[in-house]
């Protein structure tokens, strides 16, 4: 079984720590800073606890000077890669998380420290709060970060001012006006890092749950662009696609004239919590010419209130040729997991291709 995350902040990380901080902080004490990090309450924390935690006990060693504290940090990074310690490693996210505690009130510095420190480890969580206080001046900051010979300072450009960064801190003018995105997109539209163009993607994909009908301008202005930017395109389009969004499913040839959908059977009509789903159906492509059919199906999961959640899965997506026809079989798993809890009783499944419910089945699922 694999160990909690929040055991990424051990004993060995925190003596590789101090060995490191003991090079670069003049008087720093190793002793007492390993004493004021394991509390009694210290086992109990969970990840961000104990990387708050870490900080404000790292803060307790630092000069009383936001500016020098920032110097240290710059150092201290230089001293870990040079060791090879920690590059893009979670527990190191305590690095930019300091910036955030104690940088807020000191824009320049902070800045600066982002640019520095992302290059080691990801600022896209710890710069929000900067986004929320320095919207403008920041955003224009962001649009120059995109021209960055590195490629982990143009991606901060794209992450950090995702409309609904996962498990960030919300920054609402970002929902309310995409204006002040759409120049960092289009200018990291072609990057040539994958990792950043996976951003843009996911921040189209952001933008497209409140504003759909700007990622169909833009997905009509930058298709055919190149293979890369096609795929930012259909990557940030996926929310779009799930949902049938009429215009998007157009856009990409999809419909349903000529496409037969045949013999759906749910093959196990009752489910024990832990076991598998298991359907299978036949799709066929009756035109005279070729046809992309996107097969996806969806689970409506029963809730504790009694009502339906919808969560859609793809199947596949291609090109069938005239006459072409397949029969195809899925599972769906009911494994516990952490963020999905099952309630037993009636559920429903429903098939869809391109974008359209096409067949629906019933199954129990049993405790």
């Amino acid at each position: 079984m694999a160990s909690p995350l929040k055991d990424l902040y051990s004993p060995l990380f925190y003596n590789k720590l101090s060995d490191c901080l003991t090079e670069v902080l003049p008087g720093f004490d190793k002793q007492k800073f390993t004493q004021q990090i394991h509390t009694k309450e210290f086992e109990n924390m969970e990840l961000k606890e104990r990387m708050r935690h870490t900080v404000k006990t790292l803060h307790n060693f630092m000069p009383a000077d936001y500016k020098k504290d920032v110097a240290i940090i710059k150092n201290l990074i230089i001293l870990l890669r040079k060791k090879g310690i920690g590059e893009d490693g979670l527990a190191y996210m305590f690095l930019p998380d300091y910036i955030e505690v104690y940088g807020i009130d000191d824009y320049e510095t902070s800045v600066d420290a982002l640019e520095f420190t992302t290059q080691f480890v990801s600022c896209e969580f710890a710069v929000r709060p900067f986004l929320l206080k320095y919207t403008n001046p920041l955003m224009k900051q962001m649009q120059a970060w995109t021209l960055h010979e590195n490629y982990k300072v143009r991606r901060l450009a794209s992450e950090g001012s995702r409309p609904r960064l996962p498990w960030a801190m919300a920054v609402p003018e970002l929902k309310k006006d995409v204006s002040l995105i759409l120049p960092i997109l289009e200018n990291l539209k072609a990057d040539p890092s994958e990792w950043v163009r996976r951003s843009v993607a996911n921040n189209l994909n952001d933008i497209a749950k409140d504003h759909p009908g700007i990622v169909l301008e833009i997905a009509a202005r930058w298709s055919g662009i190149n293979k890369e930017t096609d795929a930012i395109i259909k990557h940030g389009s996926r929310t779009l696609l799930k949902q049938g969004h009429t215009e998007m499913l157009a856009h990409y040839g999809l419909h349903t004239n000529g496409i037969d959908l045949s013999d759906f059977k749910v093959r196990t009509p009752q489910v024990k919590i832990g076991d598998s789903l298991e359907f299978v159906f036949t799709v066929a492509n009756t035109n005279a010419a070729e046809q992309k059919i996107r097969l996806e199906y969806a689970i409506f999961y029963l809730m504790k209130n009694g009502k339906l959640n919808k969560k859609v899965f793809k199947i596949s997506e291609r090109i069938f040729q005239p006459g072409e026809s397949s029969t195809i079989t899925r599972k769906q798993k009911f494994i516990l997991i952490t963020t999905r809890t099952f309630y037993p009783g009636m559920h429903k499944i429903a098939l869809i291709v391109n974008g359209q419910e096409k067949a629906t089945g019933e199954f129990k699922l049993l405790a």
